[in-house]
């Protein structure tokens, strides 16, 4: 059996970029490890922290369930603080992980890839699919640390622009008026284009646990969220493939399953 580590920025990031694969490859009997860089200190503060909680503790509590639902077998925190969004006066705190030196960060992350002994990695794409400068610093530190542990199979988790395209234009022969894509950091577009991915993995098997993931990320994810009040045929439609781009491969899609964990 393989073992698979998927890096990612902030809690809930897990639940929505690649809940779906974790899941599957934990069923699979692989063994699946989360390492996320941040405590998510500058998200939505919700009203009922209790007089001595902290967001981050919350958080932490809520990525305890996350991992219950998806089958992790281990959550790694890199110990760095949250950067807030693009422009926000939080990028210039030295404990966060915008300002992280690379080679501190991918030390640390490298430490755990080597102790795990990972035989696959998943990062984000080169802006972190919108441009939120912890995004980006997963995608750089991500693969730093991959050269530094020898970590064979790397995969760049995204979202597939033209499929988002396809979902909201067929919302719209239906009648509905969907939202457009989410607005970037850094204004490029959303996610990456269908001909520069190379791997397509169906979860549609593992929607319950993405979607147990998810919900248990309600400081940030309410109930009403789109997420969580979509129709399961639409939820389906919208998250039952999880894109990634591996690392070194030629461009086209041509992988139905992270590499050895099929």
């Amino acid at each position: 059996m393989a073992t698979l580590v998927c890096f990612h920025a902030h809690p809930d990031d897990e639940a929505i970029s690649t809940g779906g694969s974790m899941a599957k490859a934990s069923a699979a009997g692989h063994r699946v490890v989360l390492v996320i860089a941040t405590g998510g200190e500058h998200g939505e503060k919700p009203s009922d922290l209790a007089p001595e909680e902290t967001l981050g503790d919350r958080r932490r509590a809520e990525t305890d369930r996350s991992a219950l639902a998806l089958g992790i077998h281990r959550v790694v925190w890199l110990g760095y603080v949250d950067s807030g969004m693009q422009g926000w006066d939080q990028n210039a705190d030295l404990n966060s992980f915008h300002q992280a030196h690379l080679e501190d960060g991918a030390s640390r992350l490298a430490a755990i890839l080597r102790e795990e002994r990972a035989d696959v990695l998943t990062t984000y794409d080169w802006h972190g699919t919108y441009g939120h400068p912890d995004h980006v610093k997963v995608h750089q530190v991500g693969h730093r640390a991959a050269a530094l542990a020898d970590t064979p199979v790397v995969y760049e988790a995204t979202m597939n622009r033209d499929a988002i395209a396809r979902f909201m234009e067929a919302a719209r022969e239906a009648g509905e008026m969907p939202d457009g894509p989410p607005e970037t950091d850094d204004g490029n577009p959303f996610g990456t284009a269908e001909d520069e991915l190379t791997t397509a993995v169906d979860v549609s098997g593992f929607l319950d646990a993405k979607r147990e993931a998810l919900r248990s990320h309600a400081s940030q994810i309410s109930d009403t969220s789109f997420f969580l009040t979509m129709p399961a045929e639409v939820f389906s439609s919208a998250f039952g493939t999880e894109w990634f781009i591996r690392h070194g491969a030629p461009a086209g899609i041509h992988e139905s399953e992270l590499a050895g964990l099929g």
